[in-house]
């Protein structure tokens, strides 16, 4: 059986076309620039990487020209679009009301649609995505998996605020986490590599955005993204937790009004914000390493707040048997890796750094110490198969 998973943003469209008979991608792709000018790559094992400029007026015309790619001669990998089976679909935010993956009809369609308040940098252009794969494979099955789920079954001490409870009754007002296809799928492995599927686990997706994640028994007890992904750790551009009064403290002193104040906390915070060089955590080790103290600072700060997340979920889930860490730099930044293990020994976590500086890109590594009483795993991501399989599972 053939799955394909699209993941539709504002002005792109990535896809990965999954043989479910094999578990593998047979074919990966993004459609770029839609609504501008339009680039499009597509990438198949064993065949030459494509690239070419195309015109997407919208999300209609990039799915169009998936299909065409796909089934093409001599860069497709199927015979027709019939071969697809069904079409697994990313959402950022279910809402309170789509607590698992789900088969997408018009109900949950205008649910989705009445919750873009809630998400509306992601939510309109998912929901663009899936009306334009809908218009053009419309007697296929649809699925949505939603990055929100993965925490529906937190208790109400983990996600309800303590502000007034109608704020949360009129408004939703309440954690919902994100990442939480990436939680769930590097969670599950380190469960297996562990052989053990009731451990206490704690998940590092560190990129860009960022969060934390705890996992007990398979399920996500508390995770570090809020009400939206702003919260947390710092990120690129992301201040994650602060003072909420900060907020209007900037509000206040820069006579700006609310938009303005979430730009520089969304926009021009984190990384960038406190080192002045970049929102990139490369290119922010590489100043740092040439001596500029701000670039220094930024890499500090976000190291000590992820250790403090990791050892408030220790105590909250009484005892950890796994650290991981995922995403690109928790997958790629080695440096990062042993800044945040160091001096972790207290908790059972203890990292060989040998091992840790020299396994391999791209594949699943232990780098605890020989004798640590906490294993510290590094595991590649793989949200698109989460999908994939979702959507198998809703569809058979």
């Amino acid at each position: 059986m053939k799955i394909l998973v699209v993941n539709a943003g504002s002005s792109s469209l990535k896809y990965q076309l999954f043989d479910m008979d094999t578990n593998a991608a047979i074919a990966k792709g993004n459609c770029e620039r839609i609504g501008i000018d339009g680039v499009v790559t597509h990438k198949c094992p064993g065949k030459p990487d494509y690239k070419t400029e195309a015109a997407f007026p919208d999300h209609r015309a990039a799915i169009e020209c998936v299909l065409k790619l796909l089934t093409d001669k001599e860069l497709g990998v199927i015979g027709s679009v019939d071969e697809i089976s069904a079409v697994g679909h990313r959402f950022a935010h279910g809402g309170e009301k789509l607590r698992a993956s789900a088969a997408l009809g018009a109900d949950e369609i205008k649910y989705l649609e009445s919750i873009v308040g809630l998400n509306p940098l992601h939510g309109p252009p998912a929901i663009s995505g899936f009306k334009a794969c809908k218009e053009v494979m419309p007697n296929i099955n649809h699925v949505g998996v939603f990055d929100t789920s993965y925490y529906s079954d937190m208790e109400e001490k983990a996600y309800i605020y303590p502000i007034p409870y109608e704020l949360y009754e009129d408004y939703r007002i309440r954690r919902y986490g994100f990442h939480g296809t990436s939680h769930r799928y590097v969670a599950a492995k380190a469960a297996e590599l562990l052989g053990n599927k009731n451990a206490k686990i704690v998940t590092c997706h560190l990129g860009n955005g960022s969060s934390i994640t705890a996992t007990v028994n398979g399920k996500a007890i508390d995770t570090s993204m809020g009400f939206t992904p702003q919260d947390g750790v710092p990120m690129g551009t992301r201040s994650g937790a602060i003072d909420p009064t900060v907020v209007t403290y900037i509000q206040k002193v820069k006579n700006v009004g609310a938009e303005e104040a979430d730009a520089i906390l969304n926009k021009k915070s984190g990384l960038l914000g406190v080192s002045g060089v970049s929102s990139d955590c490369r290119d922010v080790s590489e100043a740092a390493e040439n001596g500029n103290a701000r670039a220094k600072l930024a890499l500090d700060i976000l190291v000590h707040n992820i250790k403090k997340i990791i050892g408030s979920y220790v105590a909250e889930m009484n005892g950890v048997d796994a650290l991981v860490f995922t995403a690109g730099i928790g997958e790629n930044d080695r440096e990062l890796r042993a800044a945040v293990c160091k001096d972790m020994s207290w908790l059972g976590i203890e990292m060989d750094e040998n091992v840790n500086a020299t396994c391999p890109r791209g594949e699943i590594a232990d780098v605890s110490a020989k004798g640590a009483k906490v294993k510290t795993y590094v595991i590649p991501t793989n949200e698109e198969y989460m999908i994939a399989l979702d959507t198998l599972n809703l569809t058979k």
